[in-house]
């Protein structure tokens, strides 16, 4: 069939080099060779591993391995099992601290890494070698084999994250702990914790109770985020929840076993409404009556990037309290979260409050400073230096780099890449999350199918991202990460349909060398772990079956062009107000629609059988979209 000239382009512009293994893994790995013959997994293989520290690997996969074979496989240690795991006592230079070696025959299996966070990796991909059945909950039948395999395999980058916002929706430890589960199975090595913001702040403070008795509550509401009534006078604050701090050390660890560091963040200057709410001293009007947003619209937006907030939820920076109550806050944070960077949020920070704040007045002219802006600048270098004085490294949106920050502060760039090209070209590390390639938020094919939101982002362009831009030294480019934020999303398995596949596309990405790069390639692993996951109950996206649809509006005249990003579906449609089906029109090219009142309707089919969703556009619905 001939594709749209758009999806040719789609397709075309990351068809790198393809992999010749059948085999179906998600990252793909940098080398595989696959060889004659079968290791047969049985109820009397023993899983060996060489040195004491990766017994809670090996236990691991045992526990993996044993629910749905019913087997009752057993670790010892040493080198005698037929399936081994092996610290090496020369080190490998070529896989790094991440990488992993396997070797599987007729007679064994062996993976063996430099250190235990290779071993994780390597059991990772030796899962994934066997039957799909693996992933099943209880006894499943299979004939629990694995392809004899030659695996070399290391990450491409550093930082490989997915942010997670618990803030604009509660999830309870548990949900995290299965979240940070299924992305350390895709190699991700960083779980960032959106852990405060307007809509409530999720970790206890002991030194300051009332950001969680007060600040991670709000009032009962439905409807979509931003159309929500704001509190009434008297209405009580009952939905919610917060980590305690022994919640934060159970997760901290749990990530831990299994490879992840957590960064935490504390958004501020900005999104600090739920912060005010308990404590209103620390902004410039103190305005006792300052709520935890239930989902209220909370600014005008201006179409250009600016906006104007309705409620206040800035923290006042000419107000030393304010830094005595950030030490106090991060002073607890530091000690919970024992990796070296805390992210500060400093994104979206409106300046608005502080124009109209004697306090900031007085302080710009102390600091001989013309701009309102400038202030970020002195509030992020003053946090930066209690961060220092607690051995962390400040972490921050792009917007830190308005007003200046200091070299040793690392910025994640989310508005698109240039804020990443200006970061690096500056010295400062970067980790790349664009909204164009990483926002997980963003509906995932045709607008008209999932619920609404403000953006969308297909798998296919998640795939085609490339973190390290022309022109940037590869050096600063630390890695990427995708971001989930929950503004629309209140559940753990609404968060799992919005992640995948895109997540794994991002697995790709972040792992796998840039020269394996081939969609076609990928778009077969992802259908196989479709499979996988409907065994492991985890819910995902179907988007990537559904046709595509486009218009064009010239002279008066509507043209229609459809399109798929899977190669060998088949679309057809009607425009007669009738069902389409595999009698229908199927498309070949640029459908010149008719005059006067129509409804399209689109459907995608494989191998005769109907596998996309029914999409139905009125006339008016084409010609919103159509681009002139």
């Amino acid at each position: 069939m001939k594709k749209t000239l758009f999806i040719v382009l789609l397709l075309a512009s990351f068809s790198g080099k393809s992999q010749k293994s059948s085999l179906n893994i998600i990252p793909q790995p940098v080398e595989i060779e696959q060889t004659a013959g079968l290791f047969t997994l049985t109820k009397s293989t023993i899983i060996s591993y060489n040195n004491a520290s990766a017994r809670s690997v090996a236990d691991m996969l045992v526990q993996k391995l044993n629910t749905p074979t019913g087997f009752l496989l057993k670790t010892q240690e040493g080198k005698g099992g037929a399936i081994q795991l092996i610290l090496n006592e020369t080190n490998n230079d070529n896989i790094g601290k991440e990488g992993y070696t396997i070797v599987s025959t007729t007679k064994a299996v062996i993976v063996s890494a430099n250190t235990t966070a290779g071993l994780f990796y390597g059991i990772q991909t030796l899962v994934q070698l066997l039957p799909k059945e693996i992933e099943a909950k209880a006894v499943a039948k299979s004939s629990w084999t694995i392809p004899a395999v030659k695996i070399t395999d290391y990450p491409r980058f550093a930082w490989r994250g997915i942010m997670f916002d618990v803030s604009r929706n509660f999830f309870s430890k548990e949900d995290v702990k299965k979240y940070i589960d299924q992305l350390a199975r895709m190699k991700y090595n960083t779980f960032h914790w959106h852990l405060t913001d307007d809509e409530g702040w999720r970790i206890e403070i002991k030194s300051l109770p009332k950001l969680t008795q007060v600040g991670a509550f709000r009032v009962p509401r439905s409807g979509h985020f931003g159309d929500r009534a704001i509190p009434k006078d008297g209405e009580a604050a009952t939905v919610g929840g917060f980590y305690t701090q022994d919640d934060i050390r159970e997760v901290v660890a749990y990530a831990q076993d299994r490879n992840v560091t957590i960064v935490p963040e504390i958004d501020v200057p900005g999104h600090s409404m739920a912060a005010i709410a308990a404590y209103p001293e620390l902004s410039c009007n103190k305005n006792p009556k300052t709520f935890v947003n239930p989902g209220a619209a909370m600014a005008d937006w201006y179409g250009n990037g600016t906006f104007k907030m309705l409620y206040e939820n800035t923290l006042n920076p000419s107000d030393e309290k304010v830094y005595e109550f950030l030490d106090k806050v991060f002073t607890e944070v530091a000690t919970l979260f024992p990796n070296k960077y805390i992210h500060v949020g400093g994104d979206e920070c409106y300046k608005g409050f502080w124009a109209a704040d004697e306090g900031c007045q007085a302080l710009m002219k102390q600091l001989n400073i013309r701009h309102v802006e400038d202030l970020q600048g002195y509030f992020m270098n003053r946090l930066e230096k209690i961060l220092k004085a607690k051995g962390k490294k400040l972490l921050g949106w792009d917007e830190i780099l308005e007003g200046g920050i200091s070299p040793e502060a690392t910025v994640m760039s989310w508005r698109g890449i240039k804020g990443g090209i200006e970061a690096a070209k500056m010295g400062h590390d970067v980790v790349m999350t664009p909204t164009t390639f990483a926002y997980l938020d963003y509906n995932q094919g045709e607008a008209t199918i999932d619920p609404p939101i403000y953006a969308g982002l297909r798998v296919s362009k998640s795939y085609s991202f490339e973190p390290v831009p022309d022109g940037v030294d590869a050096k600063y480019i630390l890695g990427g990460q995708g971001n989930m934020w929950t503004e629309q999303i209140p559940s753990l398995r609404y968060a799992e349909y919005m992640s995948y596949p895109r997540v794994w596309a991002l697995a790709d990405v972040y792992w796998s060398p840039k020269a394996s790069k081939n969609w076609d390639n990928f778009a077969k692993r992802m259908e196989a772990h479709f499979e996988r996951a409907d065994l492991a109950q985890v819910n995902y996206s179907r988007a990537v079956y559904d046709a595509i649809v486009k218009t064009t509006l010239k002279d008066n005249k509507l043209s229609l062009e459809l399109g798929t990003e899977l190669s060998d579906l088949d679309i057809y449609y009607t425009i007669d107000d009738t069902m389409p089906d595999s009698f229908s029109p199927k498309y070949s090219s640029i459908v010149d629609l008719p005059e006067g009142p129509i409804t399209l309707r689109v459907i995608t089919y494989r191998s005769g059988k109907p596998i996309g969703h029914l999409i139905t556009l009125k006339r008016a619905d084409l010609e919103k979209r159509a681009s002139k």
